[in-house]
C-alpha cells in the first residue's frame, strides 16, 4: 500500500509514463474515429490530453492522439525533449477539458500523469540522438501513409451515413482531399461530413508540421572518427593491436570512439537505432580497457542509448561483464588459421587441393603483396573492380569490414589477386587479366585478418579457396603467422548438432539454423570456414537484459548492411550491373559450383 501512495520508483518512471501515454493515444484515436467509442465511458480515460474542445473534438482528440504515440517512445528513453513537450500539454489538456467539458476525471487523469513527471524530472536528461534533416523526409513518408491509411479507416466509418455507394479510389480521393483541406467525392448526412473534414484536415496538418519541425531543428550528426582520433588509435594498435585479430577494422571512418581518461584504451562504436553498438574488444592497454568501457557507458547513460558489444573475444567478454555488470552470450566462432600448421597434404584436404588444381590447370595464376607493393595504377583497378563487383548497391560491413582498400597508413595491409593468362577476353576488360582480389588488414605485426572478397562473375568457381591457400602459402615471406577468416555464427551447435549422440534440444536447433541458411548463409559459411582446418575461437555479444536482444540484433543487421533503412540520396548515380552479382561484405564464396554468402 505504501508502495502504491508513493508511486512508481524513480527508475521506473519513464517506462511507466510511456506506456502510460501509449495507451491514452491509442484510446484518444480511437475516440476521434468512432463515434460511438467516444461517447462511451471508455471517452473519460481519453481525455488526458486536449481531444473534445467544441466543434473539432473528434479532430483534437486524433491529433492528441498521434502526438501522444509519438512522444511516447522519446519519454521511454529518458529523452528531456519528450519531458518538456509532455509537461507543457498535460497541463493545457486538463484546463481545457475542464472549462469546456468540465471533465473533473478527465483534468485530474493529466494531474495524475504529470505529477510523477515533474516529481522525477531528473530521471528525463537524456541527450539527443544523432540526426540529420533526412528524418524530416522519413517522417513525411511514414506520417504521410500513416494518415491515408487512418483517413481511410475515419471515412469508412460512418457507413449508414455515406450517401451512394463510393469505391475504394473515391474514398483514397476523398482522403487526399481532405489532408489538404479540401472537400472530396465522397457525401454523408447529419454533417458528418464536418467531422471527417475536420480529422482529415488535422492529419494533414499534423504531417506537415512535424515534417518542417524535423527539417528546421538543429542537425546532431552521428559521431565520425577524425584525423586526431585515427591519430591516437593506430598508435594504440602499434602497440597492442596483435591481442584482437578485430582491432584495425576500429578505423572505419564511420564510428565514433571514447578513449580512457589516461587515453592507453579505447572503445570504438556506432549508434543504430538508439543502440550504441561497440564492436571486438577494446583498443589498448588491458589495464586500461575499464576506463574506456566507463567512458562508453557514461555516453550510452546520457543519450539512453542501449549499450551492446559484438563479437568480443572470451576475454573482452569477461572485463565488460565483470566493468558494468553487462550479461554476455556466445555468438559463435572466428576461424583462425595457424600458418605454421597449414598444408594441402593429406586427406582432409583433398577436396580444397583437387580444386585449387583445377583452377590453376584452367590457366589462373596468383599474386598476394603489401598495399604499399602495389602501383598506384594497379591499386586504382584493384578498388574499381572491388566496387563494381560488389553484390549490393549498399556496402556492408561494421565490425569485420574496414570499407576502403588503399588508404594512406594502410600500407600493412595484404592484397591477394587471381589472374587470368590465357584470357584472350583480358584486354577488353576494365580491369585487365583481373579475376578475383581479398583484401587482408594487418592483426598486429604478425597476423592478418580477412576483410573483403570480391570477384568477377565470369570468373571460374573456386577463385575463394585459390586466392586464401595463395595467401597461406605467401604468408612467410611476409612475416605472417597467423590468418583470421570470417566468423561462423552458432558455429558450436552446428557442429555439435550432427554427430552421433546430439540430444533431441541440440538437433532442433540446429534443424533450425539450417533453415535459416538459405537466407543467411548460416551453415555454409561455416562449412567454407571448416575446409581450412582452422582453430576456432569464440565471440560473444554483451547486453543489458535478454529483453535487448532483438533490438540488438536488428540494429547489428542495419549496422553490417543486411537490413537498409535509409532512404536514397538524390542524384546518386547507379552503377550498371550486367547480370547477377554476388553479395558483398567477407565472403561470396564457392563451393563447387555453389555460392556461399555471409559477412
Amino acid at each position: 500500500m505504501r508502495q502504491i501512495l508513493r508511486g512508481p520508483r524513480p527508475e521506473k518512471v519513464p517506462t511507466f509514463i510511456g506506456t502510460a501515454c501509449t495507451l491514452i493515444g491509442l484510446i484518444d484515436i480511437a475516440a476521434g474515429v468512432f463515434p460511438r467509442f467516444r461517447a462511451s465511458r471508455m471517452h473519460h480515460a481519453a481525455e488526458v490530453l486536449p481531444g473534445t474542445l467544441g466543434p473539432l473534438s473528434a479532430a483534437l482528440s486524433l491529433s492528441a492522439g498521434v502526438l501522444l504515440l509519438l512522444l511516447a517512445h522519446g519519454l521511454k528513453r529518458h529523452k528531456r525533449r519528450a519531458w518538456r513537450a509532455a509537461v507543457v500539454l498535460l497541463p493545457l489538456g486538463a484546463a481545457a477539458q475542464f472549462a469546456w467539458r468540465h471533465s473533473v476525471l478527465g483534468a485530474l487523469l493529466s494531474l495524475a500523469l504529470l505529477t510523477p513527471l515533474v516529481r522525477h524530472r531528473s530521471e528525463f536528461n537524456a541527450l539527443p540522438d544523432p540526426r540529420s534533416r533526412w528524418r524530416a523526409l522519413a517522417n513525411f513518408v511514414v506520417m504521410g501513409a500513416g494518415s491515408i491509411a487512418l483517413g481511410l479507416v475515419i471515412v469508412s466509418a460512418h457507413p449508414r451515413r455515406i450517401i451512394g455507394s463510393p469505391s475504394l479510389a473515391d474514398r483514397l480521393e476523398h482522403v487526399l482531399y481532405g489532408l489538404l483541406g479540401i472537400e472530396g467525392p465522397v457525401a454523408y448526412t447529419r454533417g458528418v461530413d464536418w467531422t471527417v473534414g475536420y480529422s482529415l484536415g488535422a492529419l494533414g496538418m499534423l504531417t506537415a508540421l512535424t515534417t518542417i519541425y524535423l527539417a528546421f531543428r538543429p542537425e546532431h550528426p552521428a559521431a565520425r572518427l577524425t584525423d586526431e582520433d585515427e591519430t591516437r588509435l593506430r598508435a594504440l594498435l602499434d602497440q597492442h593491436g596483435g591481442r584482437d585479430s578485430l582491432g584495425h577494422f576500429a578505423l572505419r571512418r564511420d564510428k565514433g570512439v571514447v578513449f580512457s581518461p589516461s587515453g592507453k584504451a579505447a572503445v570504438c562504436y556506432r549508434v543504430v537505432s538508439g543502440v550504441m553498438l561497440a564492436s571486438g574488444d577494446p583498443i589498448g592497454d588491458v589495464e586500461a580497457w575499464p576506463g574506456a568501457i566507463e567512458r562508453f557507458m557514461d555516453e550510452a547513460k546520457a543519450h539512453s542509448w542501449t549499450p551492446a558489444v559484438m563479437g568480443c573475444s572470451e576475454t573482452g567478454g569477461q572485463v565488460w561483464t565483470r566493468e558494468t555488470g553487462l550479461d554476455a552470450l556466445e555468438l559463435g566462432d572466428e576461424a583462425v588459421v595457424d600458418v605454421a600448421d597449414f598444408s594441402l597434404t593429406g586427406r582432409a584436404m583433398r577436396n580444397v587441393r583437387q580444386m585449387v588444381k583445377r583452377i590453376e590447370r584452367n590457366g589462373y595464376t596468383t599474386r598476394v603483396r603489401r598495399v604499399r607493393d602495389l602501383d598506384d595504377e594497379e591499386l586504382e583497378r584493384v578498388r574499381r573492380a572491388a566496387a563494381d563487383w560488389r553484390g549490393t548497391d549498399t556496402e556492408r560491413g561494421f565490425s569485420m569490414a574496414l570499407g576502403r582498400i588503399g588508404a594512406p597508413g594502410d600500407g600493412d595491409a595484404v592484397i591477394a589477386t587471381a589472374h587470368k593468362t590465357d584470357d584472350t577476353e583480358g584486354t577488353d576488360s576494365p580491369y585487365g587479366d583481373l579475376k578475383a582480389i581479398i583484401h587482408f588488414v594487418p592483426w598486429g605485426p604478425d597476423g592478418m585478418s580477412l576483410e573483403l572478397m570480391r570477384r568477377d562473375r565470369s570468373a571460374d568457381p573456386g577463385m575463394n579457396e585459390l586466392l586464401i591457400v595463395a595467401a597461406l602459402q605467401a604468408s612467410p615471406d611476409l612475416g605472417i603467422t597467423r590468418v583470421s577468416l570470417n566468423f561462423a555464427m552458432f558455429r558450436a551447435a552446428l557442429a555439435r548438432g550432427e554427430k552421433i549422440g546430439a540430444g533431441p534440444v541440440l538437433r532442433i536447433w540446429r534443424g533450425l539454423l539450417v533453415f535459416l541458411s538459405r537466407w543467411f548463409q548460416i551453415e555454409s559459411l561455416y562449412k567454407f570456414n571448416a575446409k581450412f582446418r582452422p582453430r576456432w575461437e569464440p565471440r560473444f555479444v554483451v547486453y543489458r537484459k535478454s529483453g535487448d536482444l532483438p533490438r540488438i540484433g536488428f540494429a547489428a543487421m542495419q549496422a553490417e548492411g543486411f537490413v537498409n533503412l535509409s532512404l536514397p540520396r538524390p542524384f546518386t548515380r547507379r552503377r550498371p550491373t550486367p547480370g547477377p552479382r554476388p553479395c558483398t561484405h567477407i565472403v561470396p564464396a564457392q563451393t563447387g559450383d555453389h555460392e556461399v554468402r555471409a559477412a
